[in-house]
């Protein structure tokens, strides 16, 4: 079974992205995290693939955004997570 491309754009001392991280890691899922705690490219990144968002943590499942940690949170309380993720 393959599993999805999960990326998660980060900063540091970030409370929603250690919530969003800690459940994506209780799923044991592999994801990629870009910190943009200075900004960068990776932040202009961000702001490309999801225009407006101007708050982290921006999760993205196989390219699709999904939000932020309660976006992610509200999708495991319905059941859809697990289906996203593939576990």
């Amino acid at each position: 079974m393959s599993h999805p491309k999960v990326e998660i754009y980060t900063k540091m001392y970030c409370g929603f992205c250690h919530r969003a991280k800690a459940l994506l890691d209780s799923k044991g899922v592999d994801y990629t995290e870009y910190d943009i705690t200075m900004g960068g490219e990776k932040r202009e990144e961000m702001m490309q693939r999801k225009p407006g968002a101007r708050t982290v943590p921006q999760i993205f499942i196989d390219d699709k955004a999904i939000g932020g940690s309660d976006d992610l949170a509200a999708l495991e309380r319905a059941g859809k997570l697990d289906a996203l993720l593939n576990t």
